[in-house]
């Protein structure tokens, strides 16, 4: 039996499959698949309870398809505005355009793209009410937040995680083409929750922030003084989360979650403040860990809201 050799690929040939896969991961992180994740986790579940049972597997399909490029086009602007910065900090630094693995131009283009695909996908196959809310929502975020808030005040946070607020909004009038009472009580959710969960994230790395000039509340106050803002946070989020039970008439399992899930929370947010009095050592403090504890409350209150008729 003859034995025929294999062709194999040449170093260049290698190298350029490598260099594509490169440039397209490059492109894909620039449109930060993490943040994409939460915002949907606070998209479709209100998609749910607005239909008070499934919604259309169509429309999902298409509120997703339609976020994820909305989301992913103002993150591209973001990293395209922020690119002077993230080159000097160490969370930031791997990031596209600071190695140069995408030009701003082209990042330009690409976050422009995605934009038009947002407006179009939302306004042809939802409604034009999403789809100016999410025009809106990331309009905010790009010159609101990123280019007039984020390195002059302390507040940039609040203020600008307005953005991220929106798609609560958006999987309502996604289901309904109007908005009423219980998206706006969820909106307020989010805006409160948003705070703690980023000032966790910016203890942690407020010597980065410090090191760009960025005015994030932990580089100007202590430890102690950003503890006491979370915590005052917290219990204004917790409480707002409790309106929805008598104001949209949850069924039981929401304000169990609620209830449950906010005293977690509420309890973690105590022992970070109490950790950070009388000292700024990280390691005691740990901030991360409210940081992921956040993320995981947002997002099992929002799966107990999408359950909630289901089970009613």
């Amino acid at each position: 039996m003859t034995h025929v050799e294999q062709p194999v690929p040449d170093l260049d040939q290698r190298s350029d499959r490598a260099s594509m896969r490169d440039v397209i991961s490059a492109y894909v992180s620039l449109t930060k698949p993490r943040v994409i994740e939460l915002l949907l986790l606070t998209t479709v579940p209100v998609m749910f309870f607005a239909a008070q049972g499934v919604p259309g597997v169509g429309l999902v399909a298409a509120t997703v398809v339609g976020g994820i490029f909305s989301a992913g086009s103002a993150s591209v602007f973001n990293c395209v505005y922020d690119r002077d910065i993230d080159e000097q900090m160490r969370r930031t630094r791997r990031r596209a355009l600071p190695r140069h693995v995408v030009t701003p131009r082209a990042a330009l283009i690409f976050g422009s793209v995605l934009a038009v695909l947002s407006v179009v996908v939302l306004g042809f196959f939802v409604n034009w009410l999403s789809a100016g809310l999410s025009l809106a929502a990331n309009a905010f975020y790009v010159f609101v937040y990123t280019m007039l808030l984020k390195r002059r005040t302390t507040q940039n946070i609040v203020w600008g995680g307005i953005a991220g607020c929106f798609p609560t909004l958006i999987g309502w009038t996604a289901v309904t083409n109007s908005v009423n009472w219980e998206p706006l009580i969820l909106f307020m959710v989010v805006f409160f929750w948003t705070p703690p969960h980023t000032w966790a994230l910016a203890l942690r790395y407020r010597e980065d922030y410090a090191q760009v000039d960025v005015p994030m509340l932990p580089v100007v106050k202590s430890a102690r003084h950003v503890g006491a803002q979370i915590v005052a946070y917290s219990w204004v989020m917790v409480a707002t989360s409790l309106l929805m039970w008598p104001l949209a008439s949850t069924g039981w399992l929401y304000p169990v979650a609620a209830i449950g899930l906010g005293a977690v929370f509420l309890v973690q947010a105590h022992q970070l403040h109490a950790r950070a009095k009388g000292t700024e050592d990280l390691t005691k403090i740990r901030p991360m860990q409210l940081f992921h504890s956040s993320n995981l409350y947002l997002s099992l209150l929002f799966v107990a809201l999408a359950v909630d008729p289901l089970i009613g």
